[in-house]
């Protein structure tokens, strides 16, 4: 899919392939939904403690065709002030292009929307997307509010577990997708199952502890009386030589 990114085409391939990817598909002179979908996703990702160009690419496409790189730049460029944090420049890309290629992507991506000529507006669902670096979709965050944490461990998910932290694997073991709501949800049976797990290993721990503290004291007491049995043939054994 051929798009434009700062006057260059740029085939949109080249933003996948190492790393997982945050899409959103919005429109640049949106004037309220795209642009508290933008703020949001710049706000939250901002608080995950992952390096945008390093760790994934953030993706933001235009899908009125009559938009500008020029637009496109200078949303970029606002955007930046939100995000105010390094490695922006380099991993987030704001695109336009061609009706043919937006309407291929929106396909792909299953991204419904119309234009409506009465409030000359496009009619779209709010929501951003989480693509694995394959480009394949593998989380859709609805609404307008997304979770840091959801973002994480998406964006954990989606790279196979080649980012993150062993902490994000076991959140990641207490909590699952949930894509009829579009985040994640306590995984309760999972929760249940570590419970319990832990509290098989705790009891094993007592047990051990009480057996061992046991031993120490029948240990004690057979040479308490070892050494009386001792004294006491001493003292025997000295009235017998008197």
């Amino acid at each position: 899919l051929p798009i434009y990114e700062e006057n260059q085409a740029v085939p949109l391939r080249a933003y996948f392939g190492d790393k997982p990817v945050v899409l959103a598909l919005v429109y640049y002179k949106c004037p309220n939904l795209c642009n508290l979908t933008l703020t949001e996703m710049a706000s939250s990702l901002k608080r995950v403690a992952l390096q945008p160009g390093s760790d994934y690419n953030a993706v933001v496409v235009s899908i009125d065709p009559s938009e500008t790189p020029a637009l496109a730049a200078e949303k970029k460029s606002n955007y930046a002030k939100v995000f105010n944090r390094a490695g922006f420049d380099s991993g987030w890309h704001f695109l336009t292009g061609s009706q043919d290629s937006i309407s291929r992507l929106a396909a792909a991506v299953g991204f419904h929307y119309r234009w409506d000529e009465p409030t000359r507006q496009f009619v779209h669902a709010a929501g951003i997307m989480i693509a694995t670096p394959a480009g394949k979709l593998s989380r859709y965050i609805y609404g307008v509010q997304y979770p840091p944490a959801d973002l994480r461990l998406g964006l954990v998910e989606a790279s196979q577990h080649k980012i993150g932290s062993p902490v994000d694997y076991a959140l990641l073991y207490c909590f699952h997708y949930d894509a009829s709501q579009g985040k994640y949800t306590l995984a309760i049976m999972n929760v249940l199952k570590l419970a319990g797990g832990l509290t098989v290993i705790c009891l094993a721990v007592l047990i051990f502890f009480l057996m061992r503290k046991d031993k120490r004291a029948k240990t004690r007491t057979a040479w308490r009386e070892a050494y009386q049995t001792r004294e006491a043939y001493q003292a025997k054994e000295a009235r017998h030589v008197r």
